[in-house]
């Protein structure tokens, strides 16, 4: 059996808890490994476009071998738990000057009713190309992650990825960390925090690669998930899912 490496020191995790997210600058993966990821995705970006590279892992599965490598589940291992599932992937992908804005968010409130509870649902976040805030890097609004279904209201999709966002009179802007990465390091963030992203205003791409992790003791509803594939990433099942081979 492979001994597990607890990724995060005490204190990375304490601040994940409270705050909601945590900036991991370190490299995730060995440098091959990420430039054999760098590749997947410039092939996939070519084959499928900037928007048809969500749940990317369930027609390119050669990123499963990453994804549920030991290094990144030894990452997500300290604030998930031991009983780990896949949840999903996600090529993000800004072109330069015309990569829209991404509105605040809760990503707990786009799956709604799909799992039995959204407490445990991590995100990592992993630069591919350097993360800035001229290029349009995630923010967060820090200890947001208590609820995770704020009042949305309809925004201008011309100008932004999704048609609402959180109510501006609920936001507090002021309180942002951007999550300024160097390729090959990341973030991780709580699936209910509040979080967003400005336009790519600069001459220089924005990617990243999401992989999104649940504990298994919550419940992944296949009535609500049609389509949807998890995979048992590590230790056992607790709720009965059903999961890919």
């Amino acid at each position: 059996m492979e001994t597990t490496t607890r990724r995060l020191s005490p204190s990375q995790v304490e601040h994940y808890n409270t705050q909601g997210y945590v900036i991991y600058d370190q490299p995730v993966l060995p440098e091959p490994t990420f430039r054999r990821l760098l590749n997947i995705f410039e092939e996939d970006l070519e084959q499928y476009g900037y928007d048809g590279l969500d749940v990317i892992h369930f027609r390119d599965s050669r990123l499963l071998d990453i994804v549920l490598g030991k290094e990144v589940l030894d990452l997500v291992e300290p604030v998930v738990g031991p009983n780990i599932g896949l949840w999903s992937t996600h090529f993000i992908a800004k072109q330069p000057k015309v990569g829209k804005a991404t509105p605040w968010h809760e990503d707990s409130s786009y799956w709604n009713g799909r799992v039995s509870t959204m407490a445990g649902i991590c995100t990592i976040w992993l630069a591919l190309d350097r993360a800035t805030k001229e290029n349009g890097c995630m923010a967060v609004i820090p200890g947001t992650h208590d609820n995770g279904f704020s009042s949305y209201v309809p925004v201008d999709e011309s100008q932004n990825i999704f048609s609402s966002e959180i109510d501006p009179s609920e936001i507090d802007e002021s309180k942002a960390v951007y999550m300024e990465l160097e390729p090959n390091r990341c973030s991780l963030h709580e699936g209910r925090i509040i979080h967003g992203a400005k336009p790519n205003t600069s001459d220089l791409r924005r990617s990243g690669y999401t992989i999104r992790f649940f504990p298994t003791t919550s419940k992944v509803y296949p009535e609500k998930n049609p389509g949807h594939k998890i995979w048992l990433a590590r230790g056992e099942d607790i709720a009965g899912n059903q999961y890919e081979n």
